[in-house]
């Protein structure tokens, strides 16, 4: 690895250790094993590190298990008929990542204090969508990449919401695969 996967991989590992509010530039790089001057070499400040690190570490994971979740629906059935299925297997995905979210949810609200943050996180957020939709194609290759990609959105935009109602309530009754079934349903129906 070059000094800034490692200043990425040692972002990650310091948050993790010290939390978000307490891990100082001198924490990551010495995590790291570079010298602190690489910080603003690579990233120009230790916010933008942050930001990226804990987008790229936790979007990733995340992300690939969101792509999975699409793929292991098979691209037999259509994809009305699966939709409830990859959902419930995208909730799912929250239980395995609890602190990946609690440290996103921090993430983000200091992303929405940083203008150049927002930027990179738009950025990051068209890279989700489509990733997302050429999981989607993959499995349906039938689906207009125009649809594959507001799809994509929806998910990842309807993940999100839940991501942050199940971190805040965790007993609330969340959206599952039924209910996202039956609201299609009645939006085709209006």
């Amino acid at each position: 690895m070059g000094n800034r996967e490692d200043l990425l991989a040692g972002a990650r590992k310091a948050i993790l250790e010290q939390g978000l509010a307490k891990v100082t530039a001198r924490d990551i790089a010495t995590a790291a094993g570079v010298s602190l001057a690489a910080i603003g070499y690579h990233f120009g400040s230790k916010d933008r590190l942050v930001t990226e690190a804990l987008t790229e570490g936790v979007g990733s994971g995340i992300g690939d298990r969101m792509g999975d979740a699409i793929r292991s629906a098979g691209d037999g059935p259509p994809l009305y008929d699966t939709l409830g299925r990859t959902w419930d297997q995208m909730v799912a995905i929250l239980g395995d990542h609890r602190e990946d979210l609690m440290l996103t949810l921090e993430n983000l609200v200091r992303i929405a204090r940083a203008e150049d943050s927002r930027h990179y996180m738009a950025e990051a957020s068209e890279h989700a969508y489509a990733d997302l939709a050429a999981a989607l194609r993959e499995t349906h290759p039938d689906l207009p990449p125009a649809q594959a990609h507001a799809l994509a959105k929806l998910l990842f935009t309807l993940f999100q919401g839940i991501a942050m109602l199940w971190l805040a309530a965790p007993s609330a009754e969340l959206l599952d695969g039924d209910d996202l079934t039956l609201a299609v349903d009645a939006l085709k129906k209006l």
